[in-house]
């Protein structure tokens, strides 16, 4: 199935994608099941470090997730634990910007969040997938409480500007369209006899079955405007109730108009194993996270702390590191053994005495571009004025996606919407180019083509471009399938005694179960290194 062995092939992704968009995200988690990609999170429940640590100390290098997760089990099983933070709060990219919160980017810019009490925008992770089972169990046990993050909003908008005149369509209008259209097609296939060479006579019967229930196909296979298509689609006017209760059926967009609008594409965004319900976000915001972990350390993070060096020898590390609330001071801080959760991105630029592979790969990974922009506005409109309640329109502008608070449904006031999301490519890294306030005037601008109240109701903005982010210089590690295969082991590997750790040495790079799950990989390695030595 994997491209390269032919110009023919199809990559897996390709397939996969084709598989969500055509027959649901159950016909394709069967299908990723049985390509080996949709294997749930390892985890099996809280890690057990059993046998004497020998009151042995560790240094955790950055108090994001990963470092968190390796200080307060390596503290449970008896160890000497202390963390050095950068930032003067806990979780990294675990975080939340709310009213009042300052951020300085690289360049010097410095931007005060005006957001109202209770709203706040998520720049890093923002939502947590139903099978990241490390992340909810975290969650559980620190008393950190979730409530439903919405993915899929049938009524939200997928937009083009080169389609339809450049007016967004409905998802439920594009995804029940796209379908019919495809089930249409394939029925005809399935008449003509052209499919038995693959299909048995007995199950093409069934497959016209299940095509005509999928696509909302009439008696005669075909997809077209009915009250059996507007079940599916919506009506253009709804059962009411009197005499005005009659409902007006809506009409399907053309079949050809689906397809040569490109919006089809962002379908697979409900699809992938990644992204289906259920999703979960923390009540008040994501840094909750972070913050129940630090509680649960206490004072074993030192923050502030901006580290320079990390030396190694046969009977410890030491770390050199900067005070940055006191600039140009100079502090050390020494422990047997070292799990570094510094970004690749920072971490290349240290001074850092490990052997050759563990430096090879620690400069092979290059981290991806993303911006995030959070707008406030003066009244919910998108739901007060198009009922849209949560979820994500996609859009083929620079913003590429618009996302609706899951909170605070029906009750009117004001409401903060992550106005642009970018991942790579020229848009992530035009927008990483402008100054702050120059992408929220952007993120307005654009967004007003797909909700023209944009203008007449935006108050506040605030944007993250994580290449321009001091700590990490960068949003995730962007592994390429070589990269991996010659420097993945090496990285993950105990040098000495450093051991790396963070979403950076996992599968799932850019979320926060890789992160913990590379951590409690990492400490369990190595406390058997110690048990040994």
């Amino acid at each position: 199935m994997q491209k390269g062995s032919g110009s023919q092939g199809m990559s897996r992704r390709n397939l996969l994608a084709m598989i969500g968009m055509t027959a649901g995200s159950a016909a394709m988690y069967q299908a990723m099941t049985s390509l080996g990609f949709a294997a749930e999170s390892g985890y099996t429940g809280p890690i057990k470090l059993d046998g004497d640590a020998k009151g042995a100390s560790v240094l955790v290098l950055g108090a994001g997730l990963a470092g968190m997760t390796a200080a307060l089990e390596l503290r449970k099983a008896g160890y000497k634990v202390q963390i050095l933070e950068f930032n003067q709060r806990p979780g990294g990219r675990n975080w939340s910007l709310r009213g009042g919160d300052t951020f300085t980017e690289l360049g010097g810019a410095t931007q005060k969040c005006e957001f109202d009490s209770g709203m706040y925008i998520n720049p890093g992770p923002w939502r947590i997938p139903y099978h990241h089972h490390a992340l909810l169990d975290y969650c559980r046990r620190l008393g950190v409480q979730l409530e439903p993050f919405q993915q899929l909003n049938h009524n939200a908008f997928l937009h083009s500007a080169k389609a339809f005149g450049g007016k967004p369509q409905r998802i439920k209008d594009i995804k029940t369209d796209f379908t019919g259209g495809v089930s249409e097609l394939l029925a005809k296939v399935t008449q003509q006899g052209k499919l038995e060479d693959v299909v048995s006579k007995e199950d093409q019967e069934i497959l016209l079955q299940a095509l005509k229930s999928w696509g909302a196909l009439d008696k005669d296979y075909n997809y077209k405007a009915g009250h059996l298509t507007s079940e599916y689609r919506g009506y253009t006017q709804d059962p009411g109730g009197g005499l005005t209760a009659r409902p007006t059926d809506s009409e399907p967009i053309k079949f050809t108009e689906v397809l040569n609008s490109r919006l089809w594409r962002s379908l697979a965004n409900f699809s992938l194993y990644e992204f289906q319900t259920t999703m979960f976000q923390p009540v008040g915001g994501m840094d909750m996270i972070g913050k129940a972990f630090a509680r649960e350390l206490g004072d074993i993070i030192r923050y502030n702390a901006k580290v320079k060096a990390i030396q190694q020898d046969e009977k410890g590390v030491t770390v050199t590191y900067e005070d940055t609330t006191k600039p140009g001071t100079t502090l050390q801080a020494t422990g047997d053994w070292c799990v570094c959760t510094i970004p690749l991105t920072i971490l290349s630029q240290i001074e850092l005495n490990v052997g050759a592979a563990m430096q090879a790969a620690i400069g092979a990974v290059p981290y991806a571009s993303s911006v995030k922009v959070g707008l406030q506005f003066k009244r919910r409109f998108w739901e007060e004025d198009e009922r849209i309640y949560g979820g994500i329109s996609y859009t083929d502008l620079p913003i590429s996606q618009i996302s609706y608070p899951s909170t605070g449904y029906n009750q009117g006031g004001k409401g903060v919407l992550l106005g642009a999301y970018t991942w790579n490519g020229p848009n992530s890294y035009e927008l990483t180019a402008m100054d702050p306030a120059e992408r929220v005037r952007q993120a307005v601008e654009f967004g007003a083509q797909i909700h023209p109240q944009y203008r007449q109701e935006f108050e506040t903005g605030i944007s993250v471009a994580w290449h321009r982010v001091p700590f990490t210089l960068g949003c995730a590690g962007d592994w390429t399938e070589e990269a991996r295969k010659d420097h993945y082991d090496n990285l993950c590997q105990i040098d000495g005694r450093i051991v790396l750790a963070g979403e950076h040495a996992s599968y799932i790079p850019a979320w926060m179960e890789g992160a913990i799950l590379s951590s409690l990989d990492a400490i369990s390695r190595l406390h058997k290194r110690v048990l040994a030595s």
